[in-house]
């Protein structure tokens, strides 16, 4: 497992905790099985890649990749750019942006240009077998994911951190929340956007809070 280079000093002892061997050797023997694991090896750290530990301004926390083939790569919610129809939770989030600062990226799914400025898309979780939602929890991702959170948390300052669903909110009990700004809503899945992510204003928020403390907002609308 490669690091990008800007996390490696945080992040290099976290691969020798045994925790992460045994992580290795699962997702070794799922290939060696000739499972496919999404996303492909070289996205798994996509997230770290695209944002340096020293330009974080905003942690947007998913779950686990898209397990659909061809969606997935490595930033959560987001989807390669053909992907069509797009998937409901990035839709819900679409609608919330529409309403929230009147941005519309119905036209696509791919969020990568967020990550340029500062926006780490993380999932908790950063693999998952092809079909099968959710099938590599509690195999070590998450106590990474953890020590990912724990080292902006520490090393950052007046970071936003959005938080959608009870599985996200759990780690937000580590936050200092006196540093930065914690969001917490629903998710934005079909089954829970209506009970309160549809109206929450994380990306106005967001904007506001980062000027407030002389930093730069996030353009949220992306590129046709």
């Amino acid at each position: 497992m490669n690091l990008p280079n800007e996390w490696q000093s945080v992040l290099e002892n976290e691969l020798q905790q045994p925790y992460m061997q045994s992580l290795q050797q699962f997702l070794a023997s799922e290939q060696q099985q000739g499972k496919t694991i999404l996303p492909p090896e070289n996205r798994w750290f996509n997230a770290l890649q695209s944002t340096p530990l020293n330009k974080v301004k905003v942690v947007i926390l998913g779950q686990d990749p898209y397990p659909t083939i061809g969606h997935a790569h490595g930033l959560c919610f987001s989807v390669l750019p053909e992907v069509k129809p797009l998937p409901k939770s990035l839709l819900n989030i679409n609608k919330e942006l529409l309403t929230d600062i009147q941005v519309d990226n119905s036209h696509t799914g791919f969020l990568q240009p967020w990550t340029e400025q500062g926006v780490l898309l993380l999932n908790a979780v950063l693999t998952v077998e092809a079909g099968q939602a959710n099938s590599h929890q509690n195999k070590g991702w998450e106590k990474f994911t953890d020590a990912i959170i724990l080292a902006v948390n520490s090393q950052r300052e007046n970071c936003v951190f959005i938080l959608w669903g009870a599985y996200a909110q759990k780690k937000g009990k580590m936050l200092d929340r006196d540093r930065h700004l914690v969001i917490e809503s629903p998710h934005p899945s079909p089954l829970s956007a209506y009970r309160g992510f549809f109206g929450s204003r994380p990306f106005s928020q967001t904007n506001d809070y980062l000027m407030a403390h002389s930093n730069q907002p996030i353009e949220w609308q992306l590129p046709s």
